[in-house]
């Protein structure tokens, strides 16, 4: 795609900004539709677009972020959610969904523009994000946001990437981009209702958190200006998409799709056609047939600013210590726990009682993916003493006759207590010995939730587990120090060589 100027940049032939004449074609539209016996008011309430005070402080906030310096402990938060999205990204090239998405861009093709992560690809900027975000959920490894219940960096960093190298932007807007979709994609969430528009209202929570916070990263990249902010937003609205069918996907490459591939596509798209140079509705959050009132089951358009630039998102974004499902986090944590302090085997366990909350313990219980199936990652880890990457997509361990042992003995429990604590995700873990001993441990806070954070080494030792069998040793090291200096990058692009493997 080649770059456009700033539509609102430069003056045409007779003077007259684009956004004036916009103005004043709407104007004139309203005037004539007013003769018309009939349909004059209906004309009037579609074109004249009120800009409502959520939107006024939405998009201004949106169009400042390049420009707005952030908190140290911010900085450092979001360069600990690049460097883990691009980690899964980079481990996800070896699975079928991340094979597929890679097949996908070798047959697309497309202006070499923008960075496909684990290959030789460069291709378009829509293109590379669509791929790059199914990449990073091509499994259970990726960020995760409790409250929205949506996976922001597997759509957030790939549009940010994208949108970046297109437009060449150096580490600090790059970073300052990412920061902003996490801050607008959960509370875009939130202004639709929260976790119930999954629950009740069948959507896709993560499709919408991502599409809106990988439209604000693009769009943040592209450095737009408030109008145009608030037409990302429109064109963002009408893409709008997925539902929570996703549950039904055995083979994780239409998850990958709906939480971040598509979302990073769309997001991408929002920005670049406003950037060329398109105009829409300048407020999509109110007025005639607005968003919320086609989406929203309970709106709170309130939300989308509420303590905006005091509260970054990001910090409230867990690191999965496991790369695997997020219900089974807090059980993993609950293991390692016991099996430090008691220091036993998994042939003297007689039983393992696992309670989780009731609505997510439908999701890993018993299923056909080893990283999304409880009872057989207790397995592994009672086998193992831990639980890596390689272990958690080991599917043809899942026949292993010992581990079949080990899975017999456990028992997974929806528990009402502990789903009244959702979104926070609380396990207990009740083992039986064979001599009757019985050990007990309850996770409140699981690692790498803001409760109980992961410190830069923890987060540093998972990304170069990840990288390292991709990309080499060597190159992973290189990258994990170049995203953690992010901020003395002139050009995002810089991170090219590194990213891609021969």
């Amino acid at each position: 795609m080649r770059r456009q100027g700033n539509p609102q940049a430069h003056q045409e032939n007779d003077g007259v900004n684009p956004t004036r004449r916009i103005l004043l074609q709407r104007a004139g539209l309203i005037a004539g539709a007013a003769m018309i016996p009939g349909i004059a008011g209906r004309s009037i309430a579609l074109a004249a677009d009120n800009v409502s005070r959520v939107m006024t402080r939405l998009s201004t906030y949106m169009s400042e972020a390049r420009n707005h310096a952030l908190p140290d402990d911010v900085i450092e938060k979001a360069k600990h959610h690049i460097l883990d999205t691009i980690a899964a990204m980079v481990s996800g090239s070896e699975l079928l969904p991340g094979r597929a998405a890679l097949n996908f861009a070798r047959n697309y093709g497309g202006e070499k523009i923008a960075t496909v992560v684990a290959s030789n690809i460069v291709c378009g900027p829509i293109e590379a994000a669509l791929v790059n975000g199914v990449l990073a959920h091509s499994d259970e490894t990726d960020d995760a946001h409790a409250a929205s219940l949506s996976h922001p960096g597997a759509a957030v960093v790939p549009a940010a990437l994208a949108a970046g190298e297109q437009f060449g932007v150096d580490g600090a807007q790059f970073l300052r981009s990412v920061v902003l979709g996490y801050d607008i994609g959960p509370r875009a969430v939130a202004a639709l209702g929260g976790v119930a528009l999954q629950s009740e209202g069948h959507r896709s929570t993560h499709s919408i958190s991502g599409i809106f916070g990988a439209a604000a990263a693009a769009a943040c990249a592209t450095s737009l200006n408030t109008q145009q902010m608030r037409w990302v937003l429109d064109y963002t609205a009408q893409q709008c998409s997925g539902f929570a069918a996703w549950q039904r996907d055995t083979e994780h490459i239409e998850k990958g799709f709906v939480y971040a591939g598509m979302p990073a596509r769309g997001g991408v798209t929002s920005a670049l056609l406003v950037q060329s140079g398109w105009t829409g509705v300048d407020d999509i959050l109110s007025g005639a047939d607005n968003f919320l009132q086609a989406y929203a089951l309970r709106a709170d358009p309130e939300s989308l600013i509420d303590k905006l630039g005091e509260r970054y998102e990001v910090t409230q974004t867990d690191i999965k210590k496991w790369t695997v499902g997020a219900p089974i986090q807090a059980p993993l944590d609950a293991l390692e726990a016991l099996l430090k302090r008691h220091h036993f085997d998994a042939n003297q366990v007689q039983r393992v009682i696992v309670r989780i909350a009731a609505s997510p313990s439908v999701i890993v219980n018993n299923r056909e993916m080893p990283d999304i199936c409880l009872q057989h990652m207790v397995a592994v880890m009672l086998l193992d003493k831990t639980a890596t990457f390689k272990s958690a997509h080991d599917k043809a361990r899942m026949a292993d006759p010992e581990v079949l042992r080990q899975r017999a003995k456990v028992q997974l429990i929806g528990d009402a207590e502990l789903e009244k604590v959702m979104p926070h995700r609380e396990a207990i873990v009740e083992i039986t010995l064979a001599d009757g001993t019985k050990l007990t441990e309850h996770i409140v806070a699981v690692r790498g939730t803001p409760a109980n954070p992961m410190p830069r080494e923890e987060v540093v030792a998972k990304a170069r587990d990840l990288m390292a069998p991709v990309l080499g040793g060597a190159s992973a090291e290189m990258l994990i120090k170049k995203i953690l200096d992010l901020e003395s990058a002139g050009n995002i692009r810089e991170l090219r060589p590194l990213l891609q493997r021969a």
